[in-house]
């Protein structure tokens, strides 16, 4: 897992740094809203265009919450369309990302020591609205899902042994709202 969080660690400073050194505005974000249930989103956000930019999220939780694995790593890259000006008023935005999760699903509430560990993509779309509130700082107001498609493996968490009698990887997708909150973004 130390690997996994060094990984981590070093696309979000690189994203910074790449981003940053582009001659527009650039603004970093932190998104308080996913700390309700013990998860970190961090973005960059830069100008690409006259009404376009470039948003890039991480949301993560590298924990477990009561002895059960609750870790998942969503990596989300966004073209946003802003309406009337960039970084000001209304966007939407489409993203195509990846996702990596060592957890359990949501209604395995029956079989506490089951948990999944895969990876996935999402592909979705996303609107905003950005409001200034300070020289230097807005608040991104954001809501956005679409389709995520998972790859995983099914374990015992006693045993360790594979519980799902797939040979390779389950494969699942469904339609749901993965993202969404407050961002209070500061331009460097």
């Amino acid at each position: 897992m130390k690997k996994i969080t060094t990984i981590r660690t070093a696309i979000l400073f690189f994203a910074i740094v790449f981003c940053s050194q582009l001659q527009a505005q650039t603004f970093i974000k932190y998104n308080p809203v996913p700390n309700i249930i013990g998860a970190i989103n961090l973005g960059v956000e830069t100008s690409i265009g006259k009404k376009t930019t470039f948003s890039f999220d991480i949301l993560t939780s590298p924990w477990d919450y009561n002895g059960k694995p609750r870790k998942f790593i969503f990596f989300i890259p966004e073209i946003r369309y802003h309406f009337k000006e960039k970084f000001k008023g209304f966007y939407a935005g489409g993203h195509m990302g990846y996702v990596q999760y060592n957890s359990q699903k949501w209604n395995y509430d029956y079989l506490p020591d089951y948990y999944q560990q895969g990876f996935g993509y999402i592909l979705g779309a996303t609107i905003g609205y950005q409001l200034p509130i300070a020289k230097k700082w807005n608040l991104d107001f954001f809501v956005g899902g679409g389709w995520q498609e998972g790859y995983y493996k099914g374990y015992d968490g006693v045993t360790g042994e594979r519980i799902d009698g797939a040979t390779h990887w389950n494969i699942s997708g469904d339609w749901y709202p993965y993202r969404g909150g407050v961002m209070v973004s500061y331009k460097l």
